[in-house]
């Protein structure tokens, strides 16, 4: 048998260094058995999903220096590799599904959903909604479908009390309730297919022989067993590696971490390092090594290696880390090139100047004015804030409101960032001036720079966001009390 992996990341947003932990141990333990690694973009997500944030995810992974036998952008025998290009495919399985008495046709809307689990909370049922409590008389169904009503296509799942067994590579034999597997979602109402079945589909026209995926999708299993039993197949080896965690021990999250590659790269991190890191999380090498190439760790890798305590993601080891890679492995003419490559390059170059020329008197006045784009976390406190107007309450609440919405846009560019922040300005009643006055600083580190639009095109996404963030976190945060009212007042600008 040919050891077949894959990763299966959404184009839904930035690249996230989970998506490149993942990436990493399959890709480790296929080539450790001599098989073949495979990366499928999963954006059935239509309206989240776009052709920038799957460019972005290809570009993070091969920066790190990750490396797929087959996928969108380098094709193979089993694509194609975009589930969005797959569409008929999922269909003809669900359909097959609803023909051999396994799945059903579900008209039930929302409102009589939200009626049903209300029903199933009063009466101190937690159990997951089953097929006998979802389906409607057969004339019902009949008026429905002749109305034009929409349904979706509903997998069927056991009622009866009992546990489902699930065997994990490094958990060994996990027992799951069936009470809490609900008559899952296989094909919206729009037609498109949920992750479960395309994922299952998939993975067996691929032929993935092990998946190597986080915990969370542990209490998916048993669906996802269940549909492979269905349709008479295979089901490959399941290994749920350890979810990535925050100091204080949450689930690594963008709100208390950097969880995007791109932050990572932009802050002049080494790939290297990062995937030396990433390759720490929960693995170590056979003499507990901390630096270690990818060469290494394919060489030496075993998936039983890894510990299922949850890793935790410290951006001050991970500097610590890095350090080491810059002193030990470039010498002085390779860190300059390192160095023109990540900032200090022509493309970089004449992105700023138009900014910067119209300030300049002399050569000199370049490195001060343009210092904050190659910089990383700025050296800003809350006293740097003092010749801003409004209260310390006001300006921090403008910070979070424009830290939303930039958290929202997917299109970064100066128009769209501007329309963005003007019309939070507006909705609040504040001169636009006023209102982009603390992001000057928080941007840059100066109420003096350039504009704060063009400083956040040039910076990015990633890094602007950080920004945001730490300035919110040196003006003394929200509390959670504040945070509850400042989201009810933002959802009604």
């Amino acid at each position: 048998m040919t050891v077949r992996t894959r990763v299966a990341p959404s184009p839904t947003g930035d690249p996230h260094v989970g998506t490149a932990y993942i990436a990493l141990f399959n890709m480790c333990f296929a080539r450790a058995h001599g098989g073949q690694f495979l990366l499928r973009i999963e954006d059935t997500d239509q309206t989240r999903s776009t052709p920038e944030s799957e460019q972005a995810i290809l570009d993070s992974l091969r920066w790190l220096g990750l490396d797929w036998d087959e996928g969108p952008d380098v094709g193979g025998e089993l694509g194609p590799y975009r589930q969005s290009e797959r569409m008929d495919i999922y269909g003809q399985y669900a359909q097959q599904l609803v023909d051999e008495g396994k799945a059903f046709l579900c008209y039930r809307t929302a409102a009589e959903l939200n009626e049903l689990r209300e029903a199933k909370r009063a009466a101190g049922d937690s159990n997951a909604l089953k097929p006998s409590e979802l389906l409607l008389p057969e004339e019902e169904v009949a008026r429905r479908k002749d109305a034009g009503e929409p349904y979706v296509i509903r997998m069927i799942v056991p009622e009866d009390a009992g546990t489902c067994a699930v065997d994990d590579m490094l958990r060994g034999t996990i027992e799951l309730e069936w009470g809490m597997v609900d008559a899952q979602i296989l094909l919206k109402s729009d037609g498109m297919p949920t992750y479960h079945l395309a994922n299952v589909v998939d993975d067996h026209l691929m032929g993935i022989t092990h998946v190597l995926r986080g915990e969370e999708w542990i209490n998916s299993a048993p669906k996802h067993k269940l549909l492979y039993e269905y349709f008479g197949w295979d089901m490959p080896r399941l290994c749920h590696l350890p979810l990535l965690r925050n100091p204080d021990k949450s689930k690594l999250s963008k709100r208390k971490n950097p969880t995007s590659i791109l932050y990572y790269q932009r802050m002049g991190f080494l790939p290297e390092a990062l995937l030396n890191y990433l390759g720490r999380m929960g693995w170590s090498m056979p003499d507990e090594s901390e630096k270690f190439s990818l060469q290494q760790m394919q060489d030496n890798f075993d998936v039983q290696r890894v510990s299922l305590g949850g890793p935790i993601f410290d951006v001050e080891k991970l500097s610590w880390l890095n350090g080491m890679w810059i002193r030990e492995d470039l010498d002085q003419t390779q860190l300059a090139q390192r160095l023109v490559e990540w900032a200090f390059n022509e493309e970089n170059l004449m992105k700023v100047l138009p900014h910067a020329q119209k300030r300049m008197e002399t050569l000199s006045d370049f490195a001060p004015l343009a210092s904050f784009l190659v910089s990383g976390t700025l050296p800003i406190d809350e006293e740097s804030f003092a010749a801003i107007k409004g209260e310390r309450e006001d300006v921090v609440k403008g910070l979070q409101f424009a830290l939303w919405k930039m958290e929202a846009l997917q299109q970064w560019n100066r128009d769209s960032i501007w329309n963005e922040l003007k019309g939070v300005a507006d909705a609040l009643d504040v001169k636009v001036k006023d209102f982009l006055a603390p992001m000057f600083v928080a941007i840059s580190g100066t109420s003096a720079s350039f504009s704060v639009v063009d400083s956040m095109e040039l910076l990015g996404a990633d890094m602007s966001r950080a920004r945001l963030r730490h300035a919110i976190a040196v003006l003394g945060g929200v509390s959670k009390k504040g945070m509850k009212r400042l989201e009810k007042e933002y959802q009604s600008l």
